[in-house]
């Protein structure tokens, strides 16, 4: 089955094209993905006015690119997946309208998508050469700059939230305190990048909620240090690297510690981190050191499609049509969207 993923629920216009009857990685026939950074850098983060219009002008051409690239005519597709939540409604609706135009059109079924669900089935789109792809049960942290959570993956579909922020989200925490010190727009990257040149231990920074038991998360109080300390600061582009990396490293032990935890709670041994930051490097090295402590496993896709990207609709969306499942046809998306109420996927 050959699907197309679209991916329109912010500021990535992302398209790919999955083919289950391929194995790993070679499923993925072609992908691509225009970001809309410089459009939105003008205005320090994202318009979603701005953004959906964007799309409009991007998302039929990347259709076309993608198409081209992997070898194949509208025709050739056996089923098409869109993500109809949560996002942006503005930015939903133009993927969620092309994506089920198409499929009218060529007489093949059509699938909404949940977002969470796709970057959470990323890191399954390639096997492991050694270890093959992770199977349920395992632990999911899903980190990015709208979401960070824990999620007990049971089966594909069957998911149970474990822990979630209580406030800003780690990747939005990245963002805002770049700004906070100057940084240029998006400053998360900018701000672990620039973490890389500081010295650790020179600023210290809580771990928050990680002395009390329990699997939420809080950065809001952590950017205030942040804060304080930039503030009280001489500013020199010296104390700003040394800020930077200790604003990282606090994020980085509070996700592992929390990710510990979350493993301990569910009894399984396997992590699977997915989102944005999940391309941090640092992060990256503290989980893998954490895991392979416990005798465990962490998987990761790769960086690039750690951020948002149509090869994860597709593939999330293979596996839904492939279990028979499909929508009628109509354009609906939501902008907030619980992903324990998504239906179980049937696995043959």
């Amino acid at each position: 089955m050959r699907v197309l993923g679209i991916e329109t629920s912010c500021d990535e216009t992302g398209v790919a094209v999955y083919d289950t009857g391929r194995t790993g990685a070679s499923g993925l026939l072609a992908h691509a993905v225009y970001s809309q950074i410089a459009l939105h850098a003008e205005y320090g983060g994202v318009v979603p006015e701005l953004a959906s219009r964007d799309h409009v002008r991007k998302l039929l051409p990347l259709v076309r690119q993608t198409l081209a690239e992997a070898g194949l005519a509208p025709g050739d597709l056996d089923g098409v997946a869109y993500t109809a939540g949560p996002g942006l409604v503005g930015a939903l609706l133009v993927g969620a309208g092309v994506a089920r135009s198409l499929a009218w059109a060529l007489g093949v079924p059509a699938v909404a998508v949940h977002h969470m669900e796709g970057h959470l089935l990323a890191p399954l789109i390639e096997d492991d050469p050694l270890r093959g792809r992770p199977e349920p049960p395992f632990v999911a942290l899903l980190v990015s700059g709208g979401h960070t959570q824990l999620v007990a993956v049971e089966a594909i579909g069957r998911y149970r939230l474990l822990g979630e922020t209580l406030d800003d989200a780690a990747g939005e925490a990245f963002d805002k305190t770049a700004k906070m010190m100057g940084l240029p727009y998006p400053g998360g990257p900018q701000l672990a990048k620039l973490a890389e040149q500081g010295r650790p231990g020179a600023y210290k920074f809580s771990r928050p909620m990680t002395v009390c038991p329990g699997l939420d998360f809080s950065f809001s109080g952590l950017k205030t240090q942040v804060l304080l300390a930039w503030r009280d600061s001489d500013q020199s582009e010296t104390t700003r690297a040394d800020i930077a990396r200790g604003f990282e490293d606090a994020v980085v032990d509070t996700l592992a510690i929390k990710c510990e935890r979350a493993l301990d709670a569910a009894g399984c041994d396997t992590l699977v981190v997915a989102g944005g930051v999940g391309a941090n490097k640092r992060l990256r090295a503290k989980l893998q050191a954490m895991a392979e402590k416990r005798g465990g496993r962490v998987c990761f896709p790769r960086p690039e499609l750690c951020t948002d990207n149509g090869a994860m609709i597709a593939y999330a969306g293979a596996l839904r049509l492939q279990a028979g499942q499909h929508e009628p046809a109509e354009v609906k998306v939501v902008a907030r969207w619980d992903m324990a109420t998504l239906p179980e996927v049937a696995r043959g």
